[in-house]
């Protein structure tokens, strides 16, 4: 029935009437994305993601082209400011080859919604919350005793660094709201069929960041404690509040990707990676977020037998580079080939086929990096839902 009322004229009028529905994506290099195209089969065996990978391709096999969804991308390519943009396929992550949780966001919330999107996806590998990010609501950065006693051991020039500090203060949190301000100040540029008449709703914002915060031993120098990270907590509740404040959309529904790498173990034994997950989740269970930010954990989708895989090749490494120099070949070809030996040749495919990076950029794996991205959609989703549910 629906399909047949979408060919009326009045009826899809009132459907193109709708306001466009925004999508911010912002982070650090795994918003970026690090996951190369060449993955994507390795999703094919397991159940899990057999159906995921059925959606990311076309009927050619290669990668799909969402022709609802449209994507203004910045700090992928090289430069802070250089745009990408575009119909959402593969090629918007860290590479024109690799993608990001963009990829399957885009596609999830397609099939979710049925109507145009728009995505704004801003994301610069290393960039950390405490100084990059900071947002206004947070105020200066605070120089804890612990680094400042390590700053005076190393004998910094604390006059020129504190002056730094206030330089590099919020300036990707600048970036990020000045491209979205952009975007959305000539939407045409980016999604061409669009009509101003039909104005624009900011639907969600997906926060995928975390690693550089979690290796500042110095700004979280307890970081190994339980509460370590509690200041990584309130920094991103002052984001929140902020982005919200400046892009005058008070409950917009906001998803964090609570970091994952090494998997659910990771998060279960005392330590950095524990007490930092917890940090991350915590701005959810405030009582003036409650419906309308959602902590995801990206763990459960970590890849525990790719991981090995991955820790034996690198532990391979100095025995194969001893070899290739006495064979007097180094040849990228004879290293792989020498390297195979270590594996049975059912490994070995697993691993060329499912890795294409490190375990920081979630081993540069579609089987990974696909469902995580999907999960971000169905939280906004159900984000929307909620706050539906609560106006009535």
């Amino acid at each position: 029935i629906a399909a047949v009322l979408g060919l009326m004229p009045g009826i899809a009028s009132q459907a193109a009437a709708k306001p466009l529905k925004v999508f911010i994506l912002a982070g650090q290099s795994n918003m970026q994305g690090h996951v190369n195209v060449s993955t994507f089969d390795s999703m094919a065996g397991d159940p899990k993601t057999a159906p995921i990978l059925k959606e990311m391709r076309g009927p050619d096999g290669k990668p799909r082209v969402c022709r609802k969804v449209w994507i203004s991308s910045i700090g992928c390519a090289g430069d802070d400011t250089n745009e990408q943009k575009g119909f959402l396929t593969a090629g918007f992550g860290a590479s024109p080859e690799e993608i990001g949780p963009e990829f399957t966001f885009g596609i999830y919330m397609e099939r979710a919604l049925n109507e145009p999107i728009l995505l704004i996806k801003t994301s610069w590998g290393g960039k950390d919350l405490h100084t990059a990010f900071r947002s206004p609501g947070a105020g200066p950065y605070v120089w804890s005793d612990f680094e400042l006693a390590r700053r005076k051991e190393r004998g910094d020039n604390m006059e020129k660094e504190k002056a730094d500090k206030i330089q590099a203060t919020g300036v990707y949190y600048r970036l990020m709201l000045g491209h979205v301000r952009k975007v959305l100040g000539d939407i045409k540029r980016v999604v061409p069929g669009y009509d101003p008449e039909q104005g624009y709703e900011l639907a969600g914002f997906v926060w995928f960041q975390g690693f550089n915060d979690l290796v500042s031993d110095w700004t979280y120098d307890k970081g190994d404690q339980p509460g370590g990270y509690d200041l990584y907590g309130q920094l991103l509740a002052d984001l929140i509040r902020d982005v919200r404040k400046d892009l005058s959309a008070p409950k917009m529904p906001f998803v964090i990707g609570v970091m994952g790498i090494g998997g659910v173990k990771e998060g279960e034994k005392p330590g950095n990676q524990k007490y930092f997950r917890q940090a991350m989740a915590a701005p959810a269970a405030l009582p003036e977020f409650k419906g309308n930010v959602v902590a995801v954990q990206t763990a459960p989708y970590w890849d525990d037998a790719l991981e090995a895989l991955q820790a034996r090749m690198d532990a391979c490494w100095p025995k194969v580079d001893a070899r290739v120099a006495a064979e007097k070949n180094d040849s990228w070809e004879n290293k792989m080939k020498v390297m195979a030996e270590n594996f049975t040749p059912e490994e070995w495919k697993r691993l060329r086929a499912g890795a294409s990076n490190g375990g920081y950029h979630y081993l540069g794996a579609a089987k990974i990096m696909a469902p995580i991205g999907k999960a971000f959609a169905e939280a906004v989703v159900n984000l929307q839902k909620t706050q539906r549910q609560q106006k009535h």
